[in-house]
């Protein structure tokens, strides 16, 4: 929907790294006829989606024909649309309108006063908390589709009882169908976003009065990739093998998109094949093991396990 990176945020837990283009901006980023062709063909392909998620390395809402994309999306198939939104820019009424013909909408609140708000997610200068806060609540008792509201707790920063006693005031208000709870699981852009226990974030789920669940994700839970992804998953340790790259620095060498590098990544850090490392502000991914060990390691075990 957006360049990489071209956000409102420049959130200290974003596992994309820091914001080059933080803008408000409204524009035709992308090609809309470009975007509904490649959906198009994506849509002969098997298994059948879930939903269309309107989303990206960036703020999906800053795209001026949002309204455009979804019509042209419900012209296509009667798969329901899900866009996954920061929230804030929803106290403009054209964003809103983007957003009327939405299935669901998956905002963010991730901080209950101003203070906080800045702290973690370094909003554009000019967004305020009030605008943000005052753009949900609109936003939620006018949308007639369903509303999941991320919630994402920070420990040290946001996880202290009055805090989230904050953000539950203001989802009070707000008319949404469900919190999902979330923490650091990946890489964040600064070092000092740090990971709420999951017994702690238990705690946290019953200060909401709505349904809350929890979608924070370990290790256990990451995503098997099918057997096609193979190969990308190969290249990519390869590459790692030969010098630390960051997610950019992968997508760019092989011209993949951020997003679908780090659905790879996420798998091989789980597995120990490939490490991170942070240097200032951008986080490094490495090979854990000469790149030609790794890759023959990897097929050795696919061959087992085809013949097993």
């Amino acid at each position: 929907m957006v360049p990489f990176k071209t956000c409102t945020y420049d959130c200290i837990y974003c596992q994309l790294g820091r914001t080059t283009n933080k803008t408000i901006e409204l524009d035709e980023y992308v090609p809309v006829d470009g975007v509904l062709a490649e959906l198009g063909d994506k849509l002969t392909e098997e298994p059948r989606p879930d939903f269309i998620g309107l989303a990206g390395s960036g703020e999906p809402t800053l795209h001026a024909r949002l309204a455009d994309i979804v019509a042209g999306v419900k012209a296509l198939t009667d798969v329901p649309v899900a866009v996954l939104t920061n929230g804030s820019l929803l106290w403009r009424p054209e964003v809103r309108a983007g957003l009327a013909q939405a299935d669901l909408a998956m905002p963010s609140l991730d901080a209950g006063t101003p203070s906080s708000f800045a702290r973690v997610n370094r909003p554009h200068a000019d967004i305020t908390f009030k605008q943000m806060v005052d753009g949900l609540l609109k936003f939620s008792h006018a949308f007639k589709g369903k509303i999941w509201l991320e919630v994402f707790i920070l420990a040290g920063i946001t996880d202290h009882r009055e805090e989230v006693e904050r953000i539950a005031a203001i989802v009070d208000k707000m008319r949404i169908d469900r919190v999902q709870l979330n923490t650091v699981a990946r890489p964040p852009a600064e070092a000092s976003a740090f990971t709420v226990a999951a017994d702690d974030l238990e705690k946290l789920r019953g200060m909401f009065s709505c349904p809350c669940e929890i979608i924070a994700e370990t290790r256990q839970s990451q995503p098997a990739l099918s057997s096609g992804s193979e190969n990308t998953e190969d290249r990519i340790v390869a590459l790692l093998g030969r010098r630390p790259c960051t997610i950019d620095g992968i997508a760019t060498g092989l011209g993949l998109r951020p997003n679908e590098v780090l659905k790879y990544l996420e798998g091989l850090c789980a597995r120990g094949t490939i490490l991170t490392e942070r240097r200032g502000d951008a986080v490094f991914y490495e090979g854990a093991h000469e790149s030609e060990e790794v890759v023959a390691d990897l097929k050795r075990k696919r061959e087992t396990k085809d013949l097993l």
